[in-house]
């Protein structure tokens, strides 16, 4: 094809300046908004998924004629699953290129849980059905994590860890509602099949994923499978101090709520389960409208003021519980925990990429990360409710001294 000749000078003919073509940057644009949209969707699905993985399954075993000690092995057993999974399955993470594929198995092994809890509820299964779920979870968040850094890139991290934040929120508070539907109106058992029927949305959410899934930040130095390369990134000091920080954090924060409800059960009686509902709901909408803010303000002012913030949180929520009584300023004090989880939940893989985003182990990192909140929470939730609860309960704030007394001979059990 022979290309057209310029007219004759003089002809006066006029001559339409080429249309510019679109770069690559701008023809990769429409791709990259509708991974984005499909890892709003991802979030959300995964959190609508994990719903029916919670309390639904110790109602459902009751309804089966499990035994309460026979429910709690079994919910254990999922419980130190995870907590012993973070780290092994963020270096699994890390090993494996593409991270969609390990984010697509893992959704499907919450397929396989589901389904074997739904059709065969005795205990191999569920224990089966609770060791594939814990190790699952500990993949499936560090996959959408390396996701999530590969299509923003570190610059960007934060404002894309607010979506994440908010549709998963939302996953939450719309998950509740379905499997609460479902159970009351169909049957316990309905719970794990929709459960099982909301991966398959989960599938399609990974489709435009696929092109960035094995985009990540150039490591500074090549990634190595030798142990002494695992173990420097785990041992970095900044690293460190963070985990043990997210850890401290949990363990204080995990039995505030419970000890809560329980002084509401004694104040309010028979409205005690609705403010204990709205309790939990207010901070997810309130995570729901404040994380993606909360992101872009990391991106734009810097980390250090937001996990102060949302450190601050804490104390000022517990020292409002012990002294408000009236029921509705409960609820409004449990807004700061709202505060504190879009802070801690943004900060939490943000500050892990800013530590080891380019060490090649991101997401051992970020399990390492994970162990110690896990550690945290689970530990001091248990010793409030079966050790401690007695001696808080109700008590005066100002009786610290006879309370410390009571909680350090109670404590002496665990040895010094």
């Amino acid at each position: 094809m022979t290309a057209a000749l310029p007219p004759p000078a003089g002809s006066g003919q006029v001559v339409a300046a080429p249309e510019p073509q679109p770069g690559p940057e701008a023809q990769m644009e429409p791709a990259r908004q509708a991974a984005h949209r499909g890892l709003d969707w991802l979030n959300l699905y995964v959190a609508n998924i994990q719903t029916g993985f919670g309390p639904f399954i110790a109602v459902y075993l009751t309804s089966r004629g499990w035994t309460q000690t026979a429910i709690g092995v079994a919910l254990s057993i999922g419980t130190v699953t995870a907590m012993a999974s973070q780290v092994p399955a963020g270096a699994l993470v890390d090993a494996l290129r593409n991270k969609a594929v390990v984010a697509a198995v893992s959704v499907l092994a919450f397929t396989v849980s589901a389904l074997m809890l739904a059709l065969w509820p005795i205990q191999l299964f569920v224990y089966l059905a609770e060791v594939l779920h814990g190790f699952s979870s500990c993949t499936l968040g560090p996959a959408i994590a390396a996701l999530s850094l590969g299509l923003a890139g570190n610059a960007a991290l934060g404002g894309r860890l607010g979506r994440n934040a908010r549709f998963a929120s939302i996953g939450n508070g719309v998950g509740a509602a379905l499997m609460g539907a479902c159970g009351s109106f169909v049957s316990e058992r309905a719970v794990f099949f929709l459960t099982a029927a909301l991966t398959a949305p989960a599938f399609f959410a990974l489709r435009p994923l696929r092109r960035y899934a094995r985009l990540q930040p150039v490591a500074e130095s090549p990634p190595h499978a030798t142990g002494w390369r695992h173990w420097a990134v785990i041992l970095d000091k900044r690293l460190l101090l963070f985990s043990l920080c997210a850890m401290l954090f949990t363990f204080a924060n995990a039995p505030l709520l419970p000890l809560a409800a329980a002084d509401l059960t004694s104040r309010v009686g028979h409205l005690a389960s609705l403010l204990i509902g709205a309790c939990i709901v207010l901070p997810q909408v309130l995570v729901a409208l404040g994380s993606p803010l909360v992101g872009r303000l990391a991106d734009s002012h810097g980390r250090k003021w937001i996990l102060a913030l949302g450190c601050a949180m804490l104390p000022l929520r517990g020292m409002l519980f012990a002294y408000v009584s009236n029921p509705w300023a409960v609820l409004a004090t449990q807004l700061l925990d709202g505060v504190a989880a879009a802070c801690f939940g943004i900060m939490v893989p943000l500050i892990t990429s800013d530590v080891a985003g380019r060490s090649g182990h991101y997401n051992l990192a970020l399990g390492t990360v994970g162990f110690a909140v896990t550690t945290g929470g689970e530990p001091a939730a248990y010793l409030v409710e079966k050790h401690f609860a007695r001696f808080l309960e109700g008590r005066d704030p100002f009786e610290y001294e006879t309370i410390w007394d009571q909680m350090y001979f109670a404590s002496q059990y665990y040895g010094r």
